[in-house]
């Protein structure tokens, strides 16, 4: 994989910001024909994630907008499902706009209707609002050569409009529609948009929100470090903001909330990209981005009760790294419970991952925790903790991806410990198919794995884990009673960030509980980040192959803190070498 330096750098790259003049400029203009549509992504009704770029391979899009309670909309809709059939090379999707539509609505709604098209949930109303969209039962029919306008009006022109676009001629001209209003209250307020506050609003939600990582030292290609900064790169901000690529969360926020949640809210998404298209005005006030801190601390959570260092290892500027399987000895002489773990990297551009584990013996090593781009210190949570014998042997499982020059990496892991032993031992619950097979060329393929708790538990974390092939994944819980949770939705899977999910409040199950972990993949050429989309994909350690595997951090109910049951749970190596 390319570093996560480089990854972010092509989602945030100066020589990208083309457009910077048309948006500086005051307020974006409702499209006409003949117009780019810029890309965007939203999740539908069904909890599906759908990028418009993506759909290049169609020869036309076909965008209608829906709201319940609109007859005029639901007409069109059941029209449009009728046009799907005879144009198998056109993308037909619904466009909900409604403040007053619930996704559940939304599901109810097209259900009874029979309508099956994916129903796009715009809820912060900014793509309705720069596609100039005012109706519900309005067309915009899309070239997806260039991605332009190509008709904007009335459903009834929406065949017409279609071939001729596959026919390469001009369509015939738009036409209004005549649907239910969409209430759109910020195309009412876009003079106000300019007086949107930089000092008060857009630069503190930069800091709790971007900051962190675009900061001297941070893993971000460039600094917020002043307002002319953000302004410079504002462009490039709405596009990844409407494309949902930063800031780097993936929970669906439809299900679960999450405590180390870094995603905008739908309201801090709507104010920076009006404040983008208004200019991004400076306004008054001091700047708070040049007064943020200088002196970042190595280690958040304070300094480590004790470091564990990895030995120095070099990597080529070039090449395949075989993963490095590291041993370093616990040097304490003398049993600890671990209460948070940190890992300070040597060489954060080329190190991918790191797997650590404590103890000899495959099935029953205590597994620690694991490094990803985009990790957070591990903090567990109060009465639970990690033991640690003494004298153990710390196993690490490193990979290295070269980025072009040659770094000597040494990582430090950090480890903070507890004054007194916990109530609770603090578990992981690994979910794995080593024997996945994903045929090639093929844009949805799905893989489970499942695990049935045999005590009650109460679950903390849950983490989700493929490849450059991963699009979406899920943790589904059923019940004894028959009711079903889903516990995470990941519907935009990126496996440059791949972050663990804390919940907000841990959540209880009872024994008996059966919890399907589903990856689905994209082998296709369509996925950019693809090594190979005409090999069938198996198992594998290294990028280019695939996983499915996920992780929950738990506790059981009813135990105290023993560890006698850690040779049931087999180890994520042992795992890894079971598909081999």
């Amino acid at each position: 994989m390319s570093s996560i330096h480089r990854h972010v750098a092509t989602v945030l790259t100066a020589s990208s910001l083309f457009c910077a003049s048309s948006l500086l400029s005051g307020a974006a203009l409702a499209l006409q024909t003949g117009d780019v549509v810029d890309n965007f992504r939203l999740t539908d009704h069904q909890g599906v994630s759908r990028e418009f770029y993506y759909l290049s391979d169609m020869k036309a899009v076909v965008l209608l907008t829906q709201g319940n309670g609109c007859d005029a909309s639901t007409d069109a809709a059941k029209a449009l499902e009728g046009l799907r059939g005879k144009y198998p090379n056109v993308e037909f999707l619904l466009l909900n706009a409604n403040l007053s539509d619930s996704r559940e609505a939304i599901v109810k709604k097209t259900k009874a209707a029979g309508i099956t098209l994916p129903v796009l949930v715009d809820d912060t109303q900014i793509i309705a609002e720069a596609l100039g969209v005012t109706r519900n039962g309005e067309a915009v029919v899309i070239d997806t050569k260039g991605f332009k306008v190509a008709y904007h009006g009335a459903p009834a022109g929406i065949a017409g409009a279609v071939d001729a676009v596959i026919a390469g001629q001009k369509p015939a001209a738009s036409t209004a529609a005549t649907g239910c209003e969409i209430k759109l209250p910020e195309r009412a307020r876009v003079s106000e948009h300019a007086k949107i506050s930089y000092a008060k609003t857009i630069a503190p939600m930069l800091e709790e929100k971007c900051v962190a990582c675009h900061r001297e030292g941070g893993i971000g290609p460039w600094q917020m470090s002043s307002y002319e900064m953000v302004r410079g790169f504002s462009p490039m901000i709405r596009e990844v903001v409407r494309t949902q690529r930063m800031p780097p969360w993936h929970a669906d926020p439809h299900y679960s909330t999450f405590s180390n949640d870094r995603g905008l809210s739908v309201e801090e998404a709507r104010t920076l990209v009006h404040w983008i298209e208004a200019g991004a005005p400076r306004g008054e006030g001091a700047d708070p981005l040049k007064a943020q801190r200088k002196d970042w601390p190595a280690w958040p959570l304070g300094e480590p009760d004790l470091i564990i260092e990895t030995p120095a290892f070099t990597t080529p500027a070039t090449g395949v790294i075989p993963y490095q399987m590291v041993q370093v000895k616990n040097p304490l002489d003398h049993d600890v419970w671990i209460r948070a773990i940190d890992y300070l990297p040597g060489q954060r551009a080329v190190l991918h991952h790191i797997i650590a584990s404590a103890g000899g013996e495959r099935r029953g090593a205590t597994s620690l925790y694991n490094y990803v781009p985009g990790a957070e210190p591990l903090e567990i949570p109060a009465e639970n903790g990690i033991l640690l014998k003494a004298g153990t042997t710390i196993h690490f499982q490193m990979h290295f991806t070269p980025n072009g020059q040659e770094l000597t990496d040494v990582t430090k892991l950090g480890l903070y410990f507890m004054k007194e032993p916990p109530k609770y031992n603090f578990r992981s619950l690994i979910f794995a198919q080593p024997r996945l097979k994903i045929p090639s060329n093929t844009k949805v393929h799905t893989e489970t794995a499942e695990r049935v708790l045999d005590q009650d538990a109460v679950l903390f974390s849950l983490h989700p884990h493929a490849h450059f092939r991963g699009k979406s994944a899920s943790f589904l819980a059923k019940y004894p009673d028959g009711r079903e949770e889903m516990l995470l939705n990941v519907p935009n899977y990126d496996f440059n960030w791949q972050s663990t999910y804390d919940l907000v409040k841990p959540l209880t199950v009872p024994a008996g509980t059966k919890i399907i972990y589903t990856q689905v993949f994209d082998n296709s050429s369509q996925n950019k980040a693809n090594p190979d989309p005409n090999r069938t994909v198996t198992w594998g350690e290294q990028t280019w192959d695939e996983m499915v595997f996920g992780v929950i951090r738990y506790r059981n109910v009813k135990e105290d803190n023993s560890d006698d049951d850690k040779k049931k749970e087999p180890s994520q190596e042992e795992l890894f070498s079971e598909a081999s």
